[in-house]
């Protein structure tokens, strides 16, 4: 496990890194820690294999462990990314939801990466801070980064060493790897027409500074896990449900494993872009619009208007539709820009959406109003936010999905839009939270294409 004191630590790039210069002559095996889309981009690109998502807020210990046991079964060595520092997550008090509780429920030694700039002898008392926080995290070694020079390198290295922490490498300050960021996080991995390159060239720097050996020998001593048996159970639905998925670069943000989980119940999951394909692909029974930046793209999208035209009739026909976030975005009437101007969307939610400075960010507990695509009506499940856009709506018009129940009060709030066959929030599931919500999605998309071909007989 690559963790960090602090955000900001370099421990993306250190993981990208890593990853890929073992990836060069092993099987390598990706997680992150946590709700987030587009390390785990870079992770695929480092490793030419899907990065998977651990979270133990939003999944039971169990379903981490499946979703572990199942990723890594012909891999060499599993590589996770940590989320914010060490010991952050759901609260200041507990270890919920953390790269901490991760790597404990997993037998993960940790890697910890450690900006020592400004720093020297203070990298120690950072190391044993941690080390000694939770004894039960199993500290293996750390890596130094944004060292300034080798008497630097020297002094950090002894620091840390000093307090019986092995030091694997120190990384020198090298500007010409660092991932672009703006208000969401990293640029996504295929915006960059050399992400391929900069991806090795990161490997390249990482295992020039890093003893890759050591870090294997670290790995093959953490002890082996039990299989949760719940590995090993089937999915029973089978169909040829054929479901589109938006994928480009305006909307990217899906875990794989809601995915597979699709698959697994039956579906085939057929990709296709907005910004550039003119109809949905032949014969889906169902449509998936997950996260992104739609707004970096409003202009496009809207002049697209064969596909939104399509978008409209299908769904209008019933086609049973998800949107999540940006897909959300995209089925409202208009995104209105930073200059006030209007970009026509697919117009199925009555509303528009704008940009502003406050960013909604967090877990969400959340409880279905009503009977939808995944959820049946008192059905509660976790989700979380994160983003910059509003959507601005009456409420009168809009039929919500959920209530959401905020952290530190008793009022629930309205979130997202439900009727007939389409279910929209800004809430993003994981569908591993609850094996009946990929079922329900496929069913669903089942029964429909069932509908279409008796309308045709």
């Amino acid at each position: 496990m690559i963790a960090a004191p602090h955000s900001g630590s370099g421990k993306t790039t250190l993981s990208i890194g890593l990853m890929a210069g073992l990836a060069r002559q092993r099987t390598v095996q990706a997680f992150k820690c946590g709700p987030d889309y587009i390390d785990p981009m870079y992770h695929a690109i480092a490793t030419n294999r899907p990065s998977r998502n651990l979270d133990t807020w939003l999944l039971s210990h169990t379903d981490v462990k499946a979703l572990w046991h199942r990723a890594i079964a012909d891999a060499d060595i599993a590589i996770g990314e940590g989320v914010m520092g060490l010991y952050d997550g759901y609260d200041a008090l507990t270890e919920h939801g953390s790269t901490a509780e991760i790597a404990k429920l997993l037998k993960m030694p940790v890697i910890l990466v450690i900006d020592v700039r400004a720093m020297a002898r203070s990298a120690g008392a950072i190391a044993l801070g941690c080390q000694q926080f939770d004894t039960d995290v199993v500290i293996g070694g750390v890596i130094c980064n944004n060292v300034a020079s080798d008497k630097h390198a020297r002094w950090v290295r002894e620091a840390i060493e000093s307090v019986n922490i092995p030091v694997l490498g120190c990384l020198p300050k090298t500007p010409e790897i660092a991932l672009p960021e703006r208000h969401l996080g990293l640029h996504t991995a295929h915006e960059h027409a050399n992400s391929v390159d900069l991806v090795q060239q990161i490997a390249d720097v990482v295992a020039a500074h890093v003893d890759l050996d050591q870090l294997m020998t670290i790995a093959q001593s953490a002890p082996q896990l039990d299989t949760p048996s719940i590995v090993q159970k089937p999915l029973t639905i089978q169909s040829h449900t054929r479901i589109a998925v938006a994928h480009d670069e305006a909307f990217s943000f899906y875990y794989q494993d809601n995915l597979d989980l699709l698959e697994q119940a039956g579906a085939e999951i057929v990709f296709f872009s907005p910004l550039r394909d003119q109809q949905l692909p032949d014969n889906v029974s169902g449509l998936y619009l997950g996260g992104g930046y739609p707004e970096l793209y409003a202009e496009t999208l809207a002049q697209n208007t064969n596909l939104l035209d399509d978008l409209r009739k299908h769904i209008t026909q019933g086609l049973p539709t998800y949107a999540e976030c940006g897909g959300l975005m995209m089925l409202t009437d208009a995104f209105i820009d930073d200059n006030g101007i209007a970009h026509p969307l697919a117009g199925i939610i009555s509303g528009t959406t704008t940009m502003h400075q406050r960013l909604s960010m967090g877990y969400r507990e959340i409880t279905a109003q009503c009977d939808t695509l995944l959820l049946h009506q008192g059905e509660t499940i976790r989700g979380h936010e994160f983003h910059y856009s509003r959507w601005d709506y009456d409420r009168d018009e809009v039929p919500s999905a959920y209530t959401i129940s905020p952290r530190y009060t008793d009022k629930t709030v309205a979130d997202g839009y439900a009727k007939d066959n389409v279910l929209a929030s800004y809430v993003h599931l994981h569908f591993a939270s609850n094996p009946k919500i990929a079922k329900r999605f496929v069913q669903a998309c089942t029964s429909w294409q069932t509908q279409q071909k008796e309308a045709e007989v």
